[in-house]
């Protein structure tokens, strides 16, 4: 009979994302260091099998990796297994709802949707796998039951078969691969298959809801009434998301009433083309001969994220104002040449441009930082477009809120300070939480505040946070 694994010993195991780990045996530390995560976990296998050796039965290990914590069996003879099955995590849940920030948005407007409080912490599930179909039989005349016969010449049953329609070979049910992180994707590397783990499921699932296809072209807007919100930044991480996972063309469009900043945090093409050009250039660029490669001429690639950029004007000189009839025209123009379209906007919700944008928006997104009045600008912004009602109110009840932890808290604090800039982020998470579909949390990152934008160049937690946000967005298409 196989040796139950017991809690002690008491064995922790720590696998660090800079190569370095720790085995912890009845608080006796041993720190491990490697030329690579390999070597690290090789090396922490065999401080934890000499320990079930000498025991002489299996001991069960907590494992810590940058991915999460989870528990394994390994066998004085180095076998690893699973000591608690792998179970897709809660759909995302929140912290109890503080006082409600937004309070002139009537509660029954929208059921709501559990909110991202820490995306790694709190992932989404994934779909359960579809079992494969009963074996495939054939019945025969031995299958069937005895006919009724009336005298010597009843007439024997001809045999009977299913149709060849009503079965099929093929294996519908993906097969789910095995563990690519952490812990459990090191020992799969090491030739122990490892199923993921919760939290590299809900990663998965979060991949596979932004790398979809949608039948027509989608147009994203990101609002929100004041300055320093968050606007741009969110409008280039969604489109680098969007379009680097879907491979579907994207574009990010710069709405704004009067200069935006949206082309100085972007990579510049090898011209100075922004909206005014592409608009006055819209006959031709509508025309059924005119190829897609032209669009290139008003829009500037970026390089990294696989996105293009469509600049508001930018002549210090200039004082146009786009007017509805010329964002239907760009948008037009725009939904020709590509599947995906994320607005960038200014900061008046009366003004033409912007009225026009949102009468063309399929979902919408609220950009604000975790300080009061940026909150409060978000809910008037909310509540306007709720008091508009129709489509407005629509995407009003449905729209995706986005808190970013403050900037200028980071460069400053720490210690409680940070605790309670922390708390405040969720403070306003959990106030909009009832009033929208849901509110995505994201980290403070010092890539994001000056400067071009590049979803290289974040840390992985806000790489993951942003992906869960743009999950969130795609939901909504």
């Amino acid at each position: 009979m196989e040796t139950q694994a017991l809690d002690f010993p008491k064995i922790d195991a720590v696998l660090r994302a800079n190569g370095t780990g720790e085995v912890t045996i009845n608080g006796t530390s041993h720190p491990i260091q490697a030329e690579d995560e390999p070597g690290v976990l090789r090396e922490a296998l065999r401080l934890i099998t000499d320990t079930a050796a000498q025991l002489g039965r299996p001991v069960k290990v907590s494992t810590t990796d940058p991915d999460g914590q989870g528990r394994i069996i390994v066998s004085p003879e180095g076998a690893v297994s699973e000591a608690d099955p792998v179970k897709p995590a809660p759909r995302r849940q929140k912290d109890p709802v503080a006082a409600p920030l937004i309070t002139s948005v009537p509660e029954t407007t929208a059921a709501p949707v559990e909110a991202v409080s820490a995306p790694i912490q709190t992932p989404m599930p994934i779909q359960e796998l579809a079992a494969p179909g009963p074996p495939v039989t054939f019945a025969s005349a031995v299958d069937q039951p005895p006919a009724a016969t009336t005298g010597p010449e009843a007439p024997v049953p001809e045999p009977t078969r299913r149709s060849l329609k009503d079965t099929s070979f093929l294996v519908s049910a993906p097969v789910l691969e095995p563990a690519a992180r952490g812990w459990r994707g090191t020992l799969t590397k090491l030739g122990f298959r490892m199923e993921p783990s919760p939290e590299e499921l809900a990663e998965r699932e979060d991949i596979r809801t932004v790398s979809q296809h949608w039948p027509g072209p989608r147009t994203v807007a990101v609002v929100n009434r004041k300055g320093g919100a968050n606007k741009t930044p969110t409008v280039v991480m969604l489109s680098a998301i969007l379009a680097r996972y879907s491979g579907a063309a994207t574009v990010a469009w710069d709405n704004n009433e009067s200069q935006g900043t949206l082309g100085w945090r972007t990579e510049q093409g090898g011209h100075s083309n922004s909206v005014l050009d592409l608009i006055d250039s819209s006959q031709t660029l509508l025309s059924p001969s005119t190829n897609a490669a032209e669009i290139a001429r008003f829009v500037h690639h970026q390089t990294s994220d696989k996105f293009d950029v469509l600049r508001s004007d930018e002549n210090e000189e200039g004082d146009h104002e786009v007017t509805a009839e010329e964002v239907d025209i760009a948008h037009q123009v725009l939904t020709r040449y590509y599947r995906l379209i994320v607005m960038d906007s200014g900061n008046t919700a009366r003004a033409a441009n912007w009225r026009q944008m949102i009468h063309h928006t399929n979902q919408l997104v609220v950009p604000v930082t975790a300080i009061e009045d940026r909150a409060e600008a978000a809910r008037l912004t909310l509540q306007t477009l709720e008091s508009r009602g129709g489509h407005d109110a629509e995407l009003a009840r449905n729209a995706v809120v986005i808190v970013s932890e403050s900037t200028d808290a980071k460069r400053s604090m720490s210690g409680d300070a940070l605790k309670r800039a922390k708390a405040e982020a969720q403070r306003i998470a959990d106030g909009f939480f009832p009033y929208v579909r849901t509110v995505v949390r994201i980290p403070y990152d010092p890539a994001l505040v000056n400067g071009p934008i590049r979803y290289e160049a974040l840390q992985p937690t806000t790489q993951r946070a942003w992906l869960a946000a743009a999950a969130a967005v795609a939901e909504g298409f």
